[in-house]
């Protein structure tokens, strides 16, 4: 598509520009930026209202709805997300290393930016900030190419995002949004070699398995969240059951939010009794799908299938898996999970360390809720997403991870023999 190229020239251009800008120069963008984001309260909310509106006629699920919404509090964290990241270092232009070789060379290993950063991402609103704002301290532009879902609301912050660098004469095109919310638009991001360096999906397993299997542009993979809590035999249930209930149910349609409940046949009736008691004090019960074990504790479970072991719900439902041993735990763990989250609650210190040890997660909680799993909450600052990956960047991917490095070779003369 050609309007896509456009907007690859103008990120590619607006890259270069951010090579030469200092430090002060970002934060003062960044500081015009939120404000932006504070001024054009109204038009966002009235924005993401019509998307809400076109969205609920959709019959899209609870827990979609609650990524799609904005409030003014959430429009606030946005706003002071931006506003963070002026406290934090900037990565660019970090020495790493330092040598001089026997001939006299001087090698320099550097920090630098990844360049133009693409992410295609569904109905997420606060990602378009997010991203913007982490990806423009590290010193790249992005294209950003969101849900038709949340289409207005994307159009109307990026535009007040648009309008804050301008008022700090930053390259207004570091933040490239692609209006047309079509498939062909992402196939087309996707292809757009020679002027995105890295491509991010962030979204459901479905967009990111599409985005790995077609993309041409190299990807960082984010994944979806089937995050486990497994509850030991030595557990403590009074810290057990409000980290369950904030996993799961203090915001059900993010990433981070529990999916799976691994207990210890120990204490597993006498945890799913106090998990229903407080379902039902909160006044949101959620459904618990059990395998036959817990059935047998409570009849009122419904039965789990072998694909509920693997769903990210992102509703009120859990599933629930009993287990004789921690062995048996972290197996099932690493056989069903998305490398992305997964707890224990324990009194074991033995038991924590082996889970800590052997659960292969880009990040392992011991006693703790996985809704922690945050760029924010690690003091990143925002995040680009969580990445299930390996290679370059795993786990919430902050500053450090949105920048590649160069080496640079200072020399008097000197020649290969």
């Amino acid at each position: 598509m050609e309007e896509m190229k456009r907007l690859g020239v103008a990120a590619r251009q607006a890259a270069f520009r951010l090579l030469s800008l200092g430090t002060e120069e970002k934060n003062r963008a960044l500081r015009s930026a939120a404000e932006a984001l504070r001024s054009h309260e109204d038009r966002i909310l009235k924005a993401n209202q019509r998307d809400m509106e076109r969205a609920k006629e959709r019959g899209i699920p609870e827990g979609l709805l609650d990524r799609l919404q904005l409030t003014p509090a959430r429009l606030a964290s946005m706003a002071e997300g931006l506003s963070s990241l002026i406290q934090l270092p900037d990565p660019v232009g970090e020495v790493l290393s330092q040598q001089t070789l026997e001939n006299g060379l001087r090698i320099t290993k550097r920090r630098v930016p990844l360049g133009v950063i693409g992410m295609i991402y569904e109905a997420r609103p606060n990602v378009t900030s997010d991203a913007f704002g982490i990806a423009f301290k590290a010193g790249n532009a992005v294209i950003l190419r969101g849900g038709s879902d949340a289409i207005d609301s994307n159009l109307a912050i990026s535009e007040a995002l648009r309008d804050g660098l301008e008022q700090a004469g930053a390259p207004v095109d570091a933040l490239q949004l692609v209006k047309d919310s079509s498939r062909e638009s992402a196939k087309a991001l996707m292809h757009l070699n020679g002027y995105v360096d890295v491509l991010i999906p962030r979204g459901s397993a479905a967009l990111i398995q599409t985005v790995l299997r077609e993309s041409t542009v190299p990807v960082i993979e984010t994944g979806a969240g089937n995050c486990h809590i497994y509850v030991d035999e030595t557990a403590d249930l009074k810290k057990a059951v409000p980290i369950i209930l904030n996993a799961k149910t203090q915001r059900i349609g993010v990433c981070n939010a529990a999916e799976s409940l691994v207990v210890h046949r120990a204490v597993g009736k006498e945890l799913l009794g106090a998990l229903k008691a407080a379902w039902e004090g909160q006044g949101h019960p959620v459904e618990l799908r059990g395998d036959e074990t817990a059935r047998s504790w409570d009849h009122s479970l419904t039965p789990v299938s072998e694909e509920d072991w693997g769903r990210e719900y992102l509703d009120y439902i859990l599933s629930v898996k009993t287990v004789a041993s921690l062995e048996e735990a972290i197996a099932h763990i690493n056989r069903y999970h998305s490398m992305h989250s997964d707890a224990i609650v324990t009194e074991s210190k033995e038991n924590a360390e082996a889970f800590l040890r052997e659960v292969d997660s880009a990040c392992v909680y011991v006693n703790a809720s996985t809704r922690f799993t945050d760029g924010g909450e690690f003091g990143f600052g925002a995040e680009m997403g969580i990445s299930t990956q390996k290679l370059h960047a795993r786990g919430p991917m902050g500053l450090k991870e949105l920048t590649s490095y160069k080496y640079e070779i200072r020399g008097n003369g000197q020649i290969r023999p």
